[in-house]
């Protein structure tokens, strides 16, 4: 896309983002030389688990430099701030616990909690490479449940396509064990008491419009079509497993 598209650039100037075509992007820390502020902590940004061009030519780099180190990281630094105001003590309390109750909390908690939450789980939702098939139990499940894994798919990504303004689509877990499909609006997710849609999340597309704007414009569809190239089946197999 052109340097000279004005949405591009007012995109990149509200982002706050000084990254400029020809300019090397950020190398992002492994686990190992993350140091003690990640710890595994669930409510401190984690490094991702591949580099910023990892996603390529799925998801570009200079989405996910904006994407990881502008958005989700607001997210977590206003979740810290939310925890130190509504004494709720990171090295002891788990995320989940505070989502599942989430009514009992500020705007600003639920907001910034869902938003972290969120996004930790959709950088791991995807891979470099080109996706395959879920396979063994998950596999199985996801034919009971929909029919078919194409008819699953179609499902997912009208959610997807269909959640009006911003939000997200999901495969979660539910109470009775099975698998369904749906969506919530803004960062609120299947976790959070005030939830229409309840359970585990085991697969979660963000579809707001920073995920993808800068090469996709307005394109959602096109979007939603091209990321199943990049979803992590494993980690979803495992999440499915565990739940």
């Amino acid at each position: 896309m052109s340097n000279h598209n004005p949405g591009r650039r007012r995109f990149i100037k509200t982002t706050g983002t000084g990254v400029a075509a020809g300019i090397a992007l950020t190398v992002l820390p492994s686990w190992a030389e993350a140091g003690s502020n990640y710890a595994g902590n669930p409510f401190s940004q984690q490094p991702l688990p591949y580099d910023y061009k990892g996603l390529e030519p799925v998801i570009d780099a200079m989405t996910m430099e904006i994407h990881y180190s502008k958005h989700a990281a607001t997210y977590a630094k206003n979740l810290s701030d939310a925890c130190t105001a509504e004494k709720v003590d990171i090295n002891s309390a788990k995320l989940e616990d505070v989502l599942h109750n989430i009514s009992k909390y500020s705007p600003k908690m639920r907001n910034n909690g869902g938003g972290h939450y969120n996004h930790e789980l959709f950088w791991q939702c995807m891979k470099p490479g080109t996706a395959t098939k879920p396979e063994g139990k998950l596999a199985a499940a996801i034919d009971l449940s929909f029919g078919s894994f194409d008819a699953f798919k179609t499902q997912f990504t009208d959610a997807g396509k269909n959640r009006f303004g911003s939000g997200w689509a999901w495969l979660v877990l539910n109470g009775d064990k099975k698998l369904i499909v749906g969506s919530t609006a803004n960062q609120d997710n299947p976790l959070m008491d005030i939830s229409d849609l309840k359970g585990t999340p085991l697969l979660g597309l963000d579809v707001w419009e920073h995920a993808y704007y800068l090469k996709y414009q307005n394109k959602r569809p096109d979007y939603i079509a091209n990321w199943w190239n990049v979803v992590n089946w494993e980690f979803v197999q495992k999440r499915f497993e565990q739940g």
